[in-house]
């Protein structure tokens, strides 16, 4: 793969090359000279074939992962988080040593605590860390899920960005099993706060407790609103908004 620096920017395909346009600029590659059918059956394949499986295995763990909160991550998340999930599922299948090569998945890895120190802290938009958005501490209560904010001050202890007049505050209780591949996830209120001196103390409280076996995940979320003849709008399309694992068990 090569980058097109050229005055002339095309796509499509010319000859054994294909050009096309991405976020990085524009992209040229060579066409392939070896079949599907080779690679599905050569004997001198079976590496790749391997390799296939396992990045198949955790791009679908990253997918339910993904799926199981795509109400928050709609709203907080960056335009590579496709790829930074499956970047970290890789490194925590790869944690699985006890299945053969080609088999090792992301459930057998993400029961080890260095799997679970390895998604522990994701943000699902890195243009937004959660950590340099909020700095007053909080805790989190692994059995209900509530998540408590002691004497929050906005205005000394959230990062607003400019234009911002309003924050709110929102969490999830997650229980994904990435061997089923299924995932049950209880959602809590939502603290609406103006940014100014006011000290709220927040408690933030799953609906339920989430059913099912599997991985437990608690998120915390964080979106800034513009408030304009007594209406919030998003801000920047979301742009600003964090979101985070903050605990696994």
């Amino acid at each position: 793969m090569a980058k097109l620096n050229g005055i002339l920017k095309i796509e499509g395909t010319l000859q054994d090359m294909t050009f096309y346009k991405t976020q990085d600029g524009h992209l040229v590659k060579t066409k392939s000279g070896v079949s599907g059918d080779r690679i599905a059956n050569d004997p001198a394949f079976a590496r790749t074939r391997e390799n296939g499986s396992e990045f198949g295995s955790a791009a679908s763990a990253g997918k339910l992962l993904r799926d199981s909160v795509r109400t928050m991550v709609s709203t907080a998340s960056d335009n590579r988080v496709t790829a930074r999930v499956t970047q970290i599922m890789t490194q925590i299948k790869n944690l699985d040593t006890t299945s053969a090569r080609g088999e090792r998945t992301v459930d057998v890895g993400i029961a080890t605590p260095e799997g679970k120190a390895l998604l522990k802290g994701f943000n699902f938009n890195d243009k937004a860390i959660l950590g340099a958005i909020l700095y007053k501490p909080y805790t989190i209560n692994t059995s209900t899920g509530v998540i408590s904010i002691a004497d929050l001050v906005p205005i000394n202890d959230i990062a607003a960005p400019s234009g911002a007049t309003h924050l709110s505050v929102k969490g999830a209780f997650a229980i994904v099993d990435f061997t089923a591949g299924t995932s049950d996830v209880s959602y809590t209120n939502v603290e609406n706060l103006s940014i100014d001196g006011t000290s709220t103390s927040v408690t933030l409280t799953p609906a339920s407790v989430p059913s099912g076996s599997g991985i437990k995940m608690f998120l915390l979320q964080v979106e800034f609103f513009q408030e304009v003849n007594a209406v919030q709008y998003s801000l920047n399309n979301g742009a600003y908004n964090g979101l985070a694992i903050v605990e696994i068990v």
